[in-house]
């Protein structure tokens, strides 16, 4: 067995969010839990790379309520402009558009969430 890191991503309404990450990503569900209260636990996966989504608990507060995040996703991808657009056509937030920079063709969106995305590739040297 390999070692994985895989995120779990804490929001304000899951259910919505499961619906933005598929619109926004592609993202299919591989797992998902519904709650009497309507409360959400979701591993999604966009081309192999899970992550998880739940509404926010005591414990495991969303940006939104926090005010910010300590963490930013990375999708590393070979077309980063078509993935940020669809993201944007979703309701993503453009923080800084798809530029070259660092060795990267890259750009940066928050999602409706609260949660700050970095897409693109590293550029050939």
């Amino acid at each position: 067995m390999k070692t994985l890191i895989t995120p779990w991503l804490s929001v304000k309404n899951g259910a919505q969010a499961v619906v933005f990450y598929k619109a926004a990503f592609g993202a299919t569900e591989v797992y998902r839990m519904d709650a009497p209260d309507g409360s959400v636990i979701a591993r999604l996966s966009v081309d192999g790379a899970e992550f998880w989504v739940s509404d926010e608990s005591l414990d495991n507060m969303s940006p939104l309520s926090l005010g910010g995040s300590s963490a930013r996703m990375i999708i590393t991808i070979a077309d980063p402009d078509t993935l940020f657009a669809r993201a944007l056509k979703a309701g993503a937030t453009e923080v800084y558009p798809i530029s070259e920079e660092h060795g990267w063709r890259i750009g940066r969106l928050v999602d409706p969430f609260g949660h700050h995305w970095e897409i693109g590739h590293p550029l050939d040297k």
